[in-house]
């Protein structure tokens, strides 16, 4: 098992971690599996997406804060409602099948950590299995 510390710098931003589940896959020595990457926090998340062009990510963000924008009509006294109900759609985990010791991401995809209550220091658990 691999934990990633990951410092946020933004209140709402996607961090990319293909290459650290890349390197857990080959550190772990394993040529077929599975890769779960995990966040263990109710205001962050896990996805996966295109990492080819930047837009992407500021077009997910954009659309998110129009559904749910960081100030509505929530109850939640903590103020981050928004966060959560992004981290619930979001979701916390994500499985990736590893063959040939590679992680069969197909062209364009790439593993994201998504915060949406940052900046703040996080954690990530990557799990690699036979």
């Amino acid at each position: 098992m691999r934990k990633l510390t990951i410092k946020t710098n933004s209140d709402q931003e996607f961090i990319e971690i293909t290459h650290e589940v890349r390197r857990a896959v080959k550190e772990a020595g394993i040529l077929d599996g599975l890769a779960v990457v995990y966040v263990p926090h109710t205001t962050a998340g896990v996805t996966i997406n295109e990492n080819g062009d930047p837009d992407v990510v500021r077009d997910i963000i954009t659309h998110f804060n129009r559904v749910f924008p960081v100030k509505g009509d929530y109850r939640h006294f903590e103020g981050n409602s928004h966060a959560h109900i992004k981290t619930s759609l979001m979701g916390s985990s994500c499985t990736i099948p590893v063959e040939n010791g590679e992680l069969l991401l197909g062209t364009w995809q790439g593993i994201y950590f998504c915060e949406f209550d940052g900046p703040r220091t996080r954690r990530v658990i990557i799990k690699i299995s036979s």
